[in-house]
């Protein structure tokens, strides 16, 4: 009895800890993606900052889970997800609810007009930072 006892109580442990990094993680990449939106085009939105939190959450995961890969392979993962998940923001944001947030139509190489070919690359170099906070972040939560 009290074996289970004690694994129950380690369970919830962890289970809190992982809650209390991914708030934490989500509130990094919610106020960085905002960051650099305002930066670049002088305002954000705040899908946008659901957004990075959403981005900086999943590469968080997806870097833990590769810690050997080099470093393109994980700024190519980068580009790849957090186009991906702009994606799927913009065609609700933008497509479905009708906010218009952004409008890429204009870019070449663009998908209805919710991503392109030039922001993807810049997410992929926007990836070589972000693989540092991970690894920043990571050594924070391992202490």
């Amino acid at each position: 009895m009290e074996k289970q006892r004690t694994f129950i109580i380690k369970t919830e442990k962890k289970a809190v800890g992982k809650s209390v990094q991914n708030t934490v993680i989500f509130t990094v990449g919610s106020v960085g993606y905002s960051l650099i939106e305002i930066l670049w085009r002088g305002y954000t939105h705040w899908s946008m900052t659901i957004t990075g939190g959403v981005c900086l959450v999943v590469l968080y995961r997806l870097y833990s889970n590769m810690p050997q890969k080099c470093l393109f392979k994980k700024c190519l993962t980068g580009a790849v997800v957090i186009t991906g998940i702009e994606f799927i923001v913009g065609c609700i944001v933008n497509l479905w609810w009708q906010m218009n947030v952004w409008d890429y139509s204009f870019l070449p190489f663009n998908v209805l007009g919710q991503i392109c070919l030039p922001y993807s690359i810049l997410w992929g170099l926007l990836s070589l930072p972000i693989c540092g906070i991970c690894n920043h972040l990571k050594g924070k939560f391992s202490k």
